[in-house]
């Protein structure tokens, strides 16, 4: 196994198969896809497992396989790297469009507090325990999601207008 999250994995593996769906070590990425009910725990492990040691949350952000047909229409990503250790790590967590809900991270690296509003305002995908789950780019008001792609390219959006 090669990779700058190697170790990690291999820690994964050992102590968390249950909790693992597929993983993935090649040309230098590490990507682990964890299971939706496992994610939050997995992601506290990895961040508070000395030997892991991710402290960072570098990104969150959500793919829609819409066209993929696949089960779990989306997978919610998470970016981690461990400065300490120069390691760096990607988490995937598929996500059932009937549920389209995951357990918010914002208890663990703080910084995922806008990462997961913005998840929210542009995919629909909730974030459980959240501390402020609001639209963060658009209106309130707005309706839809505008990247899913199932979301129409015209005639959905209501543009406000000021006077004055």
């Amino acid at each position: 196994m090669e990779g700058w999250g190697a170790p990690a994995l291999e820690i994964l593996i050992e102590e968390r198969p249950e909790a693992l769906r597929e993983t993935d070590a090649a040309h230098g990425d590490v990507t682990v896809v964890v299971e939706v009910e496992h994610a939050y725990s997995v992601l506290r492990q990895l961040r508070d497992d000395l030997r892991m040691d991710f402290e960072m949350l570098s990104d969150l952000c959500a793919v829609d396989w819409l066209e993929q047909g696949r089960a779990e229409r989306f997978d919610v990503v998470y970016h981690l790297l461990s400065i300490r250790r120069n390691r760096r790590l990607r988490v995937k967590v598929s996500v059932d469009e009937s549920v389209c809900e995951v357990d918010s991270v914002c208890s663990i690296w703080p910084a995922a507090n806008w990462m997961e509003r913005e998840v929210f305002d542009l995919y629909g995908i909730g974030f459980r325990n959240h501390p402020d789950l609001r639209r963060i780019l658009l209106q309130q008001d707005f309706e839809g999601h505008p990247l899913r792609k199932d979301f129409p390219k015209r005639g959905r959006a209501k543009l406000a207008v000021r006077e004055g």
